[in-house]
Formats: C-alpha cells, sequence, structure tokens
C-alpha cells in the first residue's frame, strides 16, 4: 500500500496530466541559463545567497533525498517515526530570485518503505510539482520550474491518499523568492539583512499506551494506524521548532549582536500559529509571506497560516536572551514552542532601566 504511484486526482488524473500539452522552454533557451548548484543546510541555518540579484535570470539547481527514519522530539526520549527531506525537521530552506528557474532532484532511496513527492507552493500546475515528482522506492526525479512569484513559501509532500501524515511526521520546508532587486520597505527602500535564520513549526501527533505513556514503533508502516487515529483527534503531542522540543534554545540558541538586522522566516505546513519575540518587535512583517505587498511594521505578534511562510524583520536593539515563542502559551510552554536569541552588545539604559532594586514595600 506505500508505493502506489497516485496523484491528488488518482491515478486517472495523473495519465490526463500527463497527455496535457506543455508550454516548454527549449532546449537552448536551457543550455543558455547560466547555472548554479546550492549545497543546502541543516535549519535553522540558509545557504549563501545574494539579496540583490546580479545579472538575469539563473537556474538554480537543489537536491533532496527522502530520509524515513526515527527522530527523538523530547528530553524524555520521545520517538517519532519521522519521514524527511535531507534528514532534518523542517527541510531545508532555499533560496531563488524571481524568474530563476528551479530544478530540483528528487532522490527516493531503495532502502525507504514507502512513496513520495513534492509540492512547491511557489510553482504554477501540476499541483505544484506533486503529480510530476512521485518516486518509489529506489527511484529519483527532477522538477523544473519557473520562480514567478516573490515570497516566502512551503513546499511538502503531498502523496494521495497521505498528505497529512507525510507532512506531520516532517515533510516540509520554505523556499524563499527574492525580488530581484532586494526586499524594500514600506515606502520601497531596499532593506538587506545580516542574519537570516529559518525556523519550521511542527505539530506532531505520537499515540499512547493504556497507561499513557508514548509509543515506540519498528517501522513506519506499523505506526501508521494508530498515528492516524491520534491525528485525527486534532489534539497534538507535540508543537515544536525545528523538530524537537529544545531544538533551539540551550547551546543552539540563536546568536546575534546589538545592532545586526536579522530576517526570521517561519513556517508552519499545517496549523496556523502566532510568533512572537518577547522583548522585541517586528520592526517589518511579511505575514503573508509576499513581498510584492508592503510589510506591515512595528508587530508584537504576527499571524502565520497553516500552510505557508512569513518574515519578520529586526535589529536588536538590547542585548540578552529573547525568547521567540507560538504566542499560544500552552503550546510555547507546554508542547514546545519555543526558540531563543542570544544578543551580545551594550545594554541602553535609555531604553530600559530598573529604577529601583526589589525591596520591602513602603507604606504610607
Amino acid at each position: 500500500m506505500f508505493t502506489r504511484r497516485e496523484t491528488l486526482f488518482g491515478v486517472a488524473g495523473a495519465a490526463v496530466i500527463a497527455t496535457l500539452p506543455v508550454k516548454a522552454i527549449s532546449a537552448t533557451e536551457v543550455a543558455a541559463l547560466p547555472r548554479k548548484k546550492i549545497d543546502l543546510l541543516s535549519p535553522p541555518f540558509v545557504h549563501e545567497h545574494e539579496q540583490v540579484a546580479t545579472g538575469g535570470p539563473k537556474l538554480i539547481e537543489f537536491k533532496l533525498t527522502i530520509k524515513e527514519q526515527p527522530v527523538i522530539i523530547d528530553k524524555d526520549g520521545t520517538t517519532l517515526q519521522a519521514m524527511t527531506y535531507n534528514g532534518s525537521i523542517p527541510a531545508p530552506m532555499m533560496v531563488v530570485h524571481q524568474n530563476d528557474y528551479v530544478e530540483l532532484t528528487l532522490v527516493n532511496p531503495e532502502t525507504n518503505e514507502m512513496a513520495h513527492n513534492i509540492d512547491f507552493h511557489a510553482a504554477t500546475g501540476a499541483l505544484g510539482g506533486g503529480a510530476l515528482t512521485h518516486v518509489n522506492p529506489g527511484e529519483q526525479v527532477i522538477l523544473r520550474f519557473k520562480a514567478t512569484r516573490t515570497g516566502t513559501f512551503v513546499y511538502h509532500c503531498a502523496p494521495d491518499g497521505m498528505i497529512p501524515w507525510h507532512v506531520v511526521s516532517g515533510m516540509s520546508g520554505t523556499i524563499m523568492v527574492l525580488p530581484r532587486d532586494g526586499l524594500k520597505d514600506h515606502e520601497g527602500k531596499l532593506l538587506t539583512y545580516d542574519r537570516i535564520f529559518y525556523i519550521g513549526e511542527s505539530d506532531f501527533y505520537v499515540p499512547r499506551d493504556e497507561q499513557g505513556n508514548f509509543k515506540k514503533y519498528d517501522s513506519l508502516g506499523e505506526s501508521y494506524d494508530e498515528t492516524l487515529k491520534a491525528m485525527r483527534g486534532l489534539i497534538p503531542t507535540h508543537v515544536v521548532f525545528n523538530g524537537k522540543v529544545g531544538a533551539l534554545t540551550g547551546d543552539n540558541a540563536l546568536k546575534s549582536k546589538v545592532g545586526e538586522k536579522v530576517l526570521i522566516v517561519h513556517s508552519q505546513a499545517n496549523r496556523d500559529t502566532r510568533p512572537h519575540l518577547i522583548g522585541g518587535h517586528g520592526d517589518y512583517v511579511w505575514e503573508q509571506g509576499k513581498f510584492a505587498n508592503a510589510p506591515a511594521r512595528d508587530l508584537e505578534t504576527w499571524f502565520i497560516r497553516g500552510g505557508s511562510a512569513g518574515a519578520a524583520f529586526y535589529t536588536f536593539r538590547q542585548p540578552g536572551l529573547y525568547a521567540y515563542v507560538n504566542h499560544n502559551l500552552i503550546e510555547a510552554a507546554e508542547l514546545g514552542a519555543t526558540a531563543h536569541f542570544v544578543v551580545d552588545g551594550e545594554w541602553d539604559n535609555d531604553l530600559m532601566t530598573q529604577v529601583s532594586a526589589p525591596g520591602p514595600s513602603q507604606t504610607n
């Protein structure tokens, strides 16, 4: 059951798509494009890229290898039978510019149990590429699409009849399509960032036994039925950033300095979320993730719709520890949706100061 080649339209629909007339870019035109091969990084880090494009459109090559693997998602050793692109949750973030061509090689090793594909929300047609990228174990496929719209976009696995399971098991990531002339503020002035971090939020549904303990399975197939029942309850057991509780705290906290301009890209492929930087703000925020729209300014909390990614731009003004949370505080404090920024620099008493230290209260 896990290796059928299907689409959201079913097997017959796949055949229809295969016979549709195609307006293809010619081999000569493809050959004339400059090619750039990118080595992807594991989140929260993002591969090197130009913020303002030089030259004309390019053909940008990426490779994702599907890895089905158990992943420990909290300090208690709870294990998720995960499905991933390149072994990370979320999958790596890709960056291109408007009108570049994305050429993705998707590899499904023969050691995997089931078929997979990829749906790019940034792409046009064929279910975002999902109808053209179904690969069984032991296969690979190459997809090319033109990045016509700017913004931050989710990509995820979308096999027919199993989309939710694959997505909440780890198979989602983000692609950012920058304007060729860079990001702009509300007045059309260039915005450049010193650092970029990618935070992918996930909701996990791990089944429990009769005693309430999280269950562990030997394979994806073994976990399927009970995981599906847990998912249908719509109550996640974990809501986390970057694959597990504490993935971006402690030694893994995100680092910055006073005066640095930071772009935070935040995605959630399945549920709505409300990012908030405690002690900071969103100087410029593209809640809907689309750079053709002017950014909102000075937000305290912003809203990321399920199935989308957004971006927030902030210049740190004070040193210290900042908590970055899903401001459903139950999910942040109890289920794991918390990250930390550790910022170096000198304190500015004009922005905040303790006028008097705690002591006995005074009565008149």
